[in-house]
Formats: C-alpha cells, structure tokens, sequence
C-alpha cells in the first residue's frame, strides 16, 4: 500500500469478557496492530487497534455497571474490513485457530471474502469490496437527491 492510510474518522467499538485475550487474538490472527491500551492489570478501560490498510477498532473490558457509558454486550460486534490479500489473511487466521466461519469465495459482485469469530464470538468478515464511498455525493461532494 502506498503511502500512510489517514487516521480513522468511524471507530467501531466493542467488549470484551477478557479484553486482553481479544487484543492479542486480534494481533495475532487478523494482524491488526495494538495501537493505545489503558487499564490496570487483566482490565482495559480503553483500546485502539489499527488496520494496517487503514481505519481501527475500539475495545475495552465488559463493565458489570448500570452507569456504564458504553453498555455493549460481548460477541454482538460484526464487521467488514477490506484487504488486498484475503487468501495470505484466511490463511494467517486459521494457523492462529480462527474459526472459519464462511470460507474463502469469490462473490458475484467481485469480491474474495472470507469470516471469521473471534474468541468472543464477534463476526469478523474480510475481504477486497471496498465498497462505494460518497455514492450518494456528486463529484464535487454534494449531495445527490434520493
């Protein structure tokens, strides 16, 4: 990839029942890269992980709080992350004992995708789509009626 991706501006954000499992299954089996942790001992307050190819994710330890600002229950997280090489990444999840949940595919829209939970039971699908950003804009970044 050329160049250094810009810094997120969407975080996704997740817990975790043992955030610093997550964090390490994410950097071993997915190659996100651990970016920010606070937290004391086995608890993370706050983490962020960034993709390589660019944007990142939040995550922090399940709180056992009704006040807690962020009340996301463990293993409801879904997302897709876009990668140019789908087939070395299923490959690098697998050896790190990922579970496959949707196996390597070529789409009828031109993707190669694969899934994937994480110990938490997050859905963690990748893949080339990237999608078409700005498709409700015009050229200039206006935008379009529906």
């Amino acid at each position: 990839m050329a160049g250094t991706p810009p810094p997120p501006q969407v975080w996704p954000v997740l817990r975790a029942r043992d955030a610093d499992a997550l964090i390490r299954f994410l950097t071993d089996a997915f190659g996100f890269r651990e970016t920010v942790r606070y937290g004391d001992g086995d608890h993370v307050d706050h983490a962020e992980l960034s993709w390589p190819e660019g944007g990142g994710v939040m995550l922090g330890s399940v709180r056992d709080d009704p006040a807690d600002p962020c009340p996301l229950a463990p293993g409801a997280f879904g997302a897709y992350v876009v990668t140019a090489d789908p087939d070395a990444l299923c490959a690098r999840a697998r050896a790190a004992g990922a579970e496959i949940t949707s196996p390597l595919h070529d789409t009828d829209y031109g993707s190669r995708d694969f899934s994937a939970r994480d110990p938490e039971g997050n859905l963690w699908s990748f893949g080339t789509y990237r999608g078409h950003p700005g498709a409700g804009t015009d050229a200039a970044g206006t935008a379009r009626d529906a």
